[in-house]
């Protein structure tokens, strides 16, 4: 059978099968605008107007839903006094047709906000998802320039990647300033190094937080840009900042044992319990040791960290010191230098030790952060690095608030930490 007749074959099935209400609609406008000389692409072609009636079209048909009746309605006795109150124009910038002028309707209290067209949107279509989505798993400004050149076809320059990419950041200062639940369960600490060019290249520390809410989930509180190393110092400015947004209190702060932290907690919280990081202790005991003890270690650590009690844990320290103090000093100096911070949480209920045992939580975050910054070796400055830490931490919420759920694994703890910590529930709810 030849081709010819094979396309023959075809064209007279597709010619045989009726066209939908939609294809004829769509027929006839091609036809109307070839008729007119309209060409159906270019800065006034047939698909920039349709994208332009059809955005508004959609518009009009928001703002009636919002103020409940349609344009001159004669709506007598209805409720309120909100009425339209004309339109402004507004440039939107669309995968497709590029840009669209559209003209938003406006309403005379003012409280009608758009969806199809949101206030400071200047951009349709996916371009921005896929830029800022890009980003935040690590790619440079050049390396997504190339991605769409290479996968679409389409240019996209490293400034408009740039000018996408900061149009968040008025989005991360108002995340970073809102405000936060009055009490915590827990909140995790930590810091990760990045390298920014002030002058020359160094590496700059910035902090993270994790707060356990009381009903289970977990919030990233904030990034903050600290000069020079990790110190306790400038911890006490983000404890601060934290309580000045709302958080009154904390049940406990888990952390890596950073010198002077538990200061700090208590000069801003003086009821809130410092943690150190079990995992941290073990693991540093382990990097001591040579690895040929490591499993006589690992058998002698476990009653420590498992003790029933702060005194049965000291005594199993004690047992630890005459096995093993003579060939490694430096272990149990370790351990008995974060013992104040160690013990705390040996005070509590099973359930509250499995979730306060280790930083996992922030060392988890702090490792999509590393993976983001890795691939650009450095930032040319401290807001460009922000912004990066802060599109990785929207990108793991689907909300794009930095928030996840994390009820499944707490609701055991927080049943404890209401039999507790009742006293310092917040809620009207007295455990």
């Amino acid at each position: 059978m030849t081709v010819d007749a094979v396309t023959t074959r075809t064209s007279k099935t597709k010619a045989s099968k009726p066209a939908s209400a939609q294809e004829q609609l769509v027929a006839a406008m091609v036809a109307q605008a070839q008729e007119q000389g309209l060409a159906l692409t270019g800065p006034d072609g047939l698909l920039k107007q349709l994208t332009k009636t059809v955005l508004e079209a959609a518009l009009t048909a928001e703002i009636t839903e919002h103020l409940g009746h349609s344009k001159h309605g004669d709506q007598p006795g209805r409720e309120g006094t909100n009425v339209r109150n004309g339109s402004r124009t507004k440039t939107v910038i669309s995968d497709a047709v590029g840009p669209v002028e559209v003209a938003v309707p406006r309403d005379r209290e003012g409280t009608f906000e758009p969806v199809i067209v949101e206030k400071r949107q200047r951009r349709l279509g996916s371009v921005d998802e896929i830029v800022l989505s890009l980003y935040a798993k690590g790619l440079t400004t050049g390396e997504i320039s190339a991605h769409f050149a290479e996968i679409y076809g389409a240019s996209v320059s490293r400034e408009t990647v740039s000018r996408i990419t900061d149009s968040v950041v008025a989005e991360m200062e108002e995340w970073q300033s809102r405000p936060l639940d009055e009490c915590y369960a827990a909140m995790f600490i930590d810091a990760v190094v990045v390298k920014v060019r002030d002058g020359q290249v160094s590496n700059r520390v910035f902090y993270a937080a994790i707060g356990v809410t009381l009903e289970g989930r977990k919030d990233v509180l904030g990034i903050w840009a600290g000069p020079g190393g990790e110190g306790a110092k400038f911890w006490l400015q983000v404890l601060q900042d934290l309580k000045n947004r709302g958080m009154k209190d904390v049940f406990f702060v888990v952390c890596d044992g950073l010198k002077g932290l538990p200061d700090v907690v208590a000069d801003v919280w003086p009821r809130a319990r410092v943690q150190t990081c079990v995992i941290h202790l073990i693991r540093n005991s382990f990097r001591i040791a040579s690895k040929r003890d490591w499993d006589a270690l690992k058998k002698d650590l476990k009653p420590i960290y498992t003790a029933a009690t702060a005194a049965a844990a000291a005594v199993a320290l004690d047992e630890l010191e005459e096995t093993w103090g003579g060939q490694y000093s430096a272990m149990i100096r370790l351990w008995r230098n974060a013992w104040e911070e160690f013990t705390p949480f040996l005070d509590y209920d099973p359930e509250i030790r499995t979730v306060l045992c280790s930083t996992n939580a922030i060392e988890s975050l702090n490792a999509r952060y590393r993976k983001a910054v890795r691939a650009r070796g450095h930032f040319p400055t401290e807001q460009a690095a922000l912004k990066c830490l802060y599109l990785v931490t929207r990108s793991l919420d689907p909300t794009g608030k930095g928030q996840t759920r994390w009820t499944m694994r707490w609701k055991p703890a927080l049943n404890a930490f209401a039999n507790t910590f009742g006293d310092r529930w917040p809620s009207a709810e007295k455990y």
